[in-house]
């Protein structure tokens, strides 16, 4: 640097020696406006910001934390907004951040949409399909929804006495997965609890996670007590025992006895009385007889033991055996003659061994007694112990022998109609349709009944 253009210490501005509010490097006094007006606004800051805020920021100034070059808190608020950030950051992300990272994965957001879709059709289809009463092995679709619980229990009574009692019935709605009780069948109807239940949030939700789609809506009775007798009014019960009506409390009881019979027990002041009954309405009338749960036996079986029976009358007035099975793997009826000692009057003979009984069913006995009349004697009473069906034909040599049947059921016998268990002989052919024209009813003769009561009254009006 040449001589010429070197400053002297002396002509140097002394810029320390100028205070803060004079110096103007410009010397147009903009510079100290513009000092004095930045000053005037930090002022202004300064007093609305809170207590907290001017001691936080004294803090700051004092500890030199935050620098801010500027002086107008703009650094000041970045580095608290930075500081902010990271204590957001550290904290876990709450339920609904849950959802909105859950809602990014758009192939586990449609899938959880065609659920809900696949849901709200499911359900909607249910609306139009009707409930169905189940009870003791039942089910019968309601038509008519508009019936109260109890009034379908009314109307179930005469097919299921027990539900006869309303205090002693409870109802439970059965519908998918979900299970709701019936809180008063006397006033809710079966139509505003299923649409109760197809409304409710957990309903369509059990429709999204089960596999049944189209649940059966089961309306569900339970008797939740019983007594020991069927009373029939206060003062009379049905007991199962004499014990059980003693101890019933009844004016008067009715029971069974051990000798067969029913008898009515009275209690009165003058003691107990107890007499075997004939009648009674209380208890059921049943009629003895057989149901059979097999099919008939053919008419060609049955003439087959008929013509066996006939060469063995022929042969020498013999009697005969035949048992009959009931084949469970095939579903027909076998017949077998087994190895049999026979007389005039008698047959003696040996239960094969071929016929395994968990195949077969060993269901007649049928045994002829020749020329004589069809009876069971008291040799048969004797041996036919076994609970079946037993047949004896007599009259064989008859051009149509006679056939009796009767059932066994612990040493007592009920006779029974043949075509209970056997299809009928029949003809080759129906008779000609036009023989029915040719009969007519004969009404022209005199009513002699009639007559006489018109001479009784004296009037032809009668």
């Amino acid at each position: 640097m040449s001589e010429d253009k070197k400053w002297n210490n002396d002509e140097m501005l002394d810029i320390g020696s100028v205070g803060e509010s004079d110096f103007d490097p410009f010397d147009d006094g903009d510079f100290e406006l513009e000092g004095e007006s930045q000053g005037e606004q930090k002022e202004k800051n300064t007093a609305k910001e809170s207590p907290s805020a001017q001691k936080e920021n004294k803090t700051v100034e004092t500890e030199g934390d935050v620098y801010d070059p500027f002086g107008d808190d703009d650094f000041e608020q970045e580095s608290r907004l930075r500081e902010e950030k990271k204590a957001a950051e550290k904290k876990p992300a709450k339920k609904e951040d849950s959802k909105a990272v859950a809602a990014s994965n758009p192939l586990a957001a449609g899938i959880s949409a065609a659920e809900e879709k696949d849901a709200e059709t499911a359900r909607d289809g249910l609306f139009s399909k009707p409930p169905v009463f189940s009870y003791a092995g039942v089910t019968e679709e309601i038509e008519d929804t508009s019936l109260t619980f109890d009034e379908l229990r009314i109307e179930k009574k005469d097919d299921f006495p027990e539900l006869e009692d309303g205090k002693r019935v409870s109802w439970t709605v059965e519908y998918g997965k979900i299970k709701k009780p019936v809180p008063s069948p006397q006033k809710k109807t079966i139509a505003e609890c299923k649409k109760e239940i197809e409304a409710s949030k957990e309903f369509l939700d059990s429709l999204k996670k089960g596999k049944d789609k189209s649940p059966v809506c089961r309306l569900v009775p339970k008797v939740t007590a019983q007594s020991k007798g069927v009373v029939s009014s206060s003062y009379k019960g049905v007991f199962a025992s004499y014990d059980e009506a003693d101890e019933g409390g009844k004016m008067l009881s009715l029971f069974p006895s051990g000798d067969g019979k029913v008898y009515q027990m009275r209690k009165t002041e003058m003691g107990r009385f107890i007499t075997p009954v004939s009648e009674t309405s209380e208890i059921r009338r049943v009629k003895a007889g057989f149901t059979p749960a097999l099919p008939l036996i053919p008419a060609e079986k049955l003439l087959y033991i008929l013509r066996f029976f006939k060469y063995m009358a022929h042969k020498g007035n013999l009697e005969a055996l035949v048992n009959v099975y009931w084949d469970k793997q095939d579903s027909c009826f076998v017949l077998d003659v087994p190895e049999q000692k026979v007389t005039r009057s008698s047959v003696s003979s040996k239960i094969s061994k071929k016929f395994d009984s968990g195949r077969f069913i060993h269901y007649m006995d049928i045994h002829s007694h020749n020329n004589m009349n069809a009876f069971f004697s008291r040799t048969d009473d004797r041996d036919e112990k076994a609970a079946r069906v037993y047949a004896v034909v007599g009259r064989i040599s008859s051009f149509f022998p006679e056939i009796k049947v009767r059932i066994a059921n612990s040493r007592s016998f009920v006779e029974i109609d043949p075509s209970v268990v056997f299809e009928g002989i029949v003809a080759a052919g129906d008779f000609p349709e036009e023989w029915k024209t040719a009969v007519f009813l004969e009404d022209s003769a005199p009513n002699h009944w009639q007559e006489f009561l018109k001479q009784l009254a004296g009037s032809d009006g009668i």
